[in-house]
């Protein structure tokens, strides 16, 4: 699809914040993904003062976007400002096999791995409280078939995940959607899934961090949203669901993950589990409540020696429906 045409004024001004050699080096690298101001001074080799006077520029231009994790500043490739088009004009325009971007690109796969040693360091150290949870569900493989299955035939151009986690949704989807947006608390957690996701090239994804109750994202947003072993973590869940359902688009679809009610109290104390797993009947009454229309649910029964029933909710936003007078019978299945 192709975007719209820019004013005069609009691409005049992206035209001149890009025409200098270093900020169009900075586009180049962010053509690559998202990058903090520090990682963008080790590449380029200049001071960090010069390089945040050509990221504002840049910014100013809506060629680039900005966004604040604790106490970190990441800047990318801007998708949804008019100034977006002028970035991927000028992004295709560029040789890949150009000198001085081959020197920058070598210099940014030394920061991306020293970024994946600290990531896997972090998941190294924690991977045990997962491996605890994965032994008492359905694996892993049949969890995410189950999830490829709900949204089948689903056009996906956007696909939000909320508690990204390992960013692992995300490159689930990526080969398939236009763009992906991960979104979590936890800067630890962000970190791995960056890590993941730049090992599997998935370009159209980026993740930031974010309160789930309060999304700094536009009403009417995403095809698609996801929400993947996260509520019960959650002091408010039906408050998580609406700010879930004001971000997807007319027709679009929420998927939630999580158990069903279960008794293993030691999650509780062990991993801050807030809820036990989530009745059917309590769900469906809390996604109609944010407005949408539950259609479908399945259960994974455990492995012989679990103990944790996984359950999936696929619900619709229904505005879509009622504005061409059609029904949605064909998402009424079971999908078991």
């Amino acid at each position: 699809m192709s975007a719209p045409p820019l004013s005069f004024a609009l691409l005049l001004d992206g035209l001149k914040a890009a025409g200098e050699d270093t900020r169009l080096r900075l586009l180049a690298l962010m053509g690559e993904g998202e990058l903090t101001v520090s990682e963008l001074t080790d590449i380029l080799g200049q001071s960090q003062p010069r390089i945040s006077r050509h990221l504002k520029l840049l910014a100013e231009a809506g060629l680039v976007e900005r966004f604040r994790e604790a106490s970190w500043v990441f800047y990318r490739r801007a998708t949804d400002t008019p100034g977006a088009a002028v970035t991927d004009a000028l992004l295709e325009l560029m040789a890949p096999d150009d000198d001085v971007l081959l020197r920058d690109r070598e210099r940014l796969d030394a920061v991306r791995a020293a970024r994946a040693e600290s990531a896997q360091a972090y998941f190294r150290t924690h991977a045990h409280e997962w491996d605890v949870i994965r032994r008492l569900h359905a694996p892993d493989e049949q969890v995410e078939a189950a999830i490829r299955e709900a949204l089948h035939g689903v056009h996906i151009g956007s696909l939000l995940d909320l508690g990204t986690g390992t960013g692992r949704i995300l490159e689930l989807f990526a080969p398939q959607i236009e763009r992906g947006v991960g979104i979590d608390l936890s800067a630890d957690m962000l970190a791995v899934a960056r890590a993941n996701l730049e090992r599997a090239g998935a370009k159209n994804c980026t993740v930031r961090q974010g309160d789930i109750y309060s999304l700094a994202l536009p009403r009417d947003a995403f095809d698609v949203v996801v929400v993947h072993q996260v509520l019960h973590f959650l002091e408010d869940a039906p408050r998580a669901l609406k700010e879930a359902a004001r971000v997807l688009r007319p027709g679009g679809r929420l998927l939630v993950i999580d158990f069903a009610p279960h008794d293993l109290e030691f999650l509780r104390e062990a991993h801050a589990h807030r809820r036990l797993g989530f009745a059917p009947e309590i769900m469906e009454s809390w996604l109609t409540q944010a407005g949408l229309d539950p259609v479908a649910h399945r259960l994974l029964a455990p492995l012989a020696d679990g103990k944790l029933t996984v359950s999936l909710w696929l619900a619709r936003d229904p505005r879509i429906a009622l504005a061409t007078g059609q029904n949605n019978k064909q998402d009424k299945k079971e999908v078991a």
